[in-house]
C-alpha cells in the first residue's frame, strides 16, 4: 500500500517510524516531513494546506491512503475535501470530518457537546468582543485561579491560568483585542479544576472504538511546572494512578458517551480522539478534546504499540475496528524534549545538530528539523524528542536524561524532571 502522510512534526515522524515497520506498507511519502522522517520514507514539497495540491500529489503517485498527522487540515475539511472529489472519494482519509475536527477547533463547541451528553467538564461561559463588559464582571465574581481558553486553534498556547482577577481581567482583553488572532474571537471562561491531569486515546470508525495506552505529557517550559504552556516538554506511559477503576469510569463517562453523541449528531468520524483529561479526587473530567494523536504523547503511545498501526488504520477506513484487540508492551515509555532557546516565545532557526549518531537505548524523533548538506540543523521550537522504554519510569527516564546530554545544539533545553511528580503514586 502506498501511503502519504500529512505533516512534520514529532507526532509525524513516530507514525512514519511506526508504518514504516508495517508489511503493509509498500511505500511512504511525508508531506512535508522532517529530517527524521526522511529516514522512514520519502519527503515531498507539498503543504498540508493546499488540498488542491494534495489531492493532485495522490492521484499521481497512486496513494491508496491519507494519514492526518496535525488539527489544522482536519479543521479546515480536508475529510470533506476528498468525499466532495469524485477522483479522490474512495481514496481513505484517517481523521475525522470537518465537523467532527470541530471538537477541537472550537472550544466553545466542545462544551456544549459535553453539555448536550452528559459529559463531565468544568463550568464556563463564553464571551466575544460584543460582551468584554459583560464577561470582565463574570471574571471578578470567579474564584481563583481562572482559565481563560481561546475558542480557535492556537497551536496548544491559547490556554492561560490567571492567579489573580487583575491578570485574569488583562488577558481576556488581550485574547478579544487579537493576542492569538482570530482564535480569540471568541473565548471561554472555565472553572479552574485541580488534579493531575492526563491523556487518554481512541481510534474508532464510527461505530465502535479502540483504546490505546494512555499517557501523561508535561505543557510547562520550567521544571516544577512553571512558566508559560508549550506544545510539550515530555510525556510518560504508562501513568501509575490510571488504575482499573479510574480506566471503567474513563470509558463509561467519557469515552462511550463521546462515540455515541458524534453517532447520534450523525457527525462522521473515523480516526484519533484525544481526550485531555484531569483526574480529580478520584474522578476524572475532560479539560478538552482534540481530534488528532497529541504530541509529544504519540512518542510514548505508538512505541508500546504492538499492533501494526496500518492494519489499524485499514481497519479504521472499513469500519471493521471491532474485529481488532489493542495489544500495548507492559514496558513504561518516556520521553524528554530538546528545545530551541527562548521557546516558546522567540527562537533562532539553523543551530547546527551534533551527537545523533551517538543516541544508544533511545529512540530519536525529529521535531523542528530539517537536512542541511550532510548534517541536520534545527528548523522549530521543539526538535527533538528522546524516548526511552525499560521495565520501569525511572529507569526509562534515566536513558532519555542521557541521551539529552549526547545530542547538542546551540541554545538547547529540556526539563530534567519529567515524571517526577509520578514517583511517589
Amino acid at each position: 500500500m502506498t501511503i502519504l502522510l500529512l505533516g512534520s512534526g514529532g507526532r509525524e515522524h513516530t507514525f512514519a517510524w511506526k508504518m514504516a515497520q508495517s508489511k503493509r506498507c509498500s511505500r511512504l511519502f511525508i508531506a512535508p516531513g522532517n529530517a527524521g522522517t526522511a529516514t522512514c520514507g520519502e519527503n515531498v514539497a507539498l503543504d498540508p494546506l493546499d488540498f488542491a495540491a494534495v489531492g493532485q500529489f495522490v492521484l499521481k503517485n497512486a496513494v491508496e491512503m491519507v494519514v492526518v498527522g496535525p488539527e489544522e487540515p482536519l479543521v479546515r475539511g480536508i475529510w470533506d475535501y476528498f468525499q466532495e472529489t469524485d477522483a479522490l472519494k474512495n481514496i481513505p482519509v484517517i481523521g475525522p470530518s470537518k465537523a467532527g475536527a470541530v471538537l477541537e477547533g472550537s472550544k466553545a463547541w466542545s462544551k456544549k457537546f459535553m453539555e448536550r451528553h452528559k459529559i463531565p467538564t468544568a463550568a464556563y461561559r463564553e464571551f466575544t468582543s460584543e460582551g468584554v463588559e459583560e464577561g470582565v464582571q463574570y471574571l471578578k465574581q470567579q474564584p481563583l485561579p481562572i482559565v481563560l481558553k481561546a475558542d480557535g486553534l492556537a497551536a496548544g498556547k491559547g490556554v492561560i491560568i490567571c492567579q489573580s482577577h487583575q491578570e485574569a481581567e488583562q488577558e481576556f482583553r488581550d485574547m478579544l483585542d487579537g493576542k492569538f488572532g482570530a482564535a480569540g474571537d471568541r473565548v471561554v471562561i472555565e472553572a479552574f479544576l485541580s488534579g493531575i491531569e492526563f491523556s487518554v486515546f481512541v481510534l474508532t470508525d464510527g461505530k465502535t472504538y479502540k483504546i490505546l495506552p494512555e499517557a501523561k505529557d508535561y505543557k510547562r517550559i520550567g521544571e516544577r511546572d512553571t512558566g508559560p504552556n508549550t506544545g510539550g516538554m515530555g510525556a510518560v506511559s504508562p501513568v501509575p494512578f490510571v488504575d482499573e477503576t479510574m480506566w471503567q469510569k474513563v470509558e463509561e463517562r467519557i469515552i462511550a458517551p463521546t462515540v455515541k453523541g458524534l453517532r447520534k449528531e450523525k457527525i462522521v468520524y473515523k480516526g484519533f480522539i484525544f481526550f485531555g483529561l484531569i483526574e480529580v479526587q478520584g474522578e476524572p473530567y475532560v479539560i478538552e478534546y482534540n481530534c488528532r494523536m497529541g504530541d509529544p504523547e504519540t512518542e510514548v503511545v505508538l512505541p508500546r504499540l504492538k499492533n501494526d498501526l496500518v492494519q489499524l488504520f485499514e481497519n479504521c477506513a472499513k469500519g471493521t475496528l471491532g474485529r481488532v484487540r489493542i495489544r500495548a508492551d507492559k514496558k513504561f515509555a518516556t520521553t524528554i524534549f530538546l528545545v530551541s532557546g527562548g521557546y516558546p516565545d522567540q527562537y533562532e532557526k539553523g543551530k547546527i545538530m551534533t551527537g545523533l549518531e551517538q543516541v544508544k537505548e533511545s529512540l530519536a524523533f525529529h521535531a523542528g528539523t530539517r537536512v542541511q548538506g550532510d548534517g541536520v540543523v534545527t528548523n522549530g521550537g521543539r526538535v527533538l524528542a528522546l524516548t526511552s522504554l525499560a521495565k520501569d519510569m525511572e529507569s526509562a527516564l534515566r536513558k532519555s536524561r542521557r541521551n539529552a546530554k549526547v545530542v547538542q545544539f546551540e541554545g538547547k533545553y529540556y526539563r530534567r524532571d519529567i515524571g517526577k511528580d509520578l514517583e511517589n503514586l
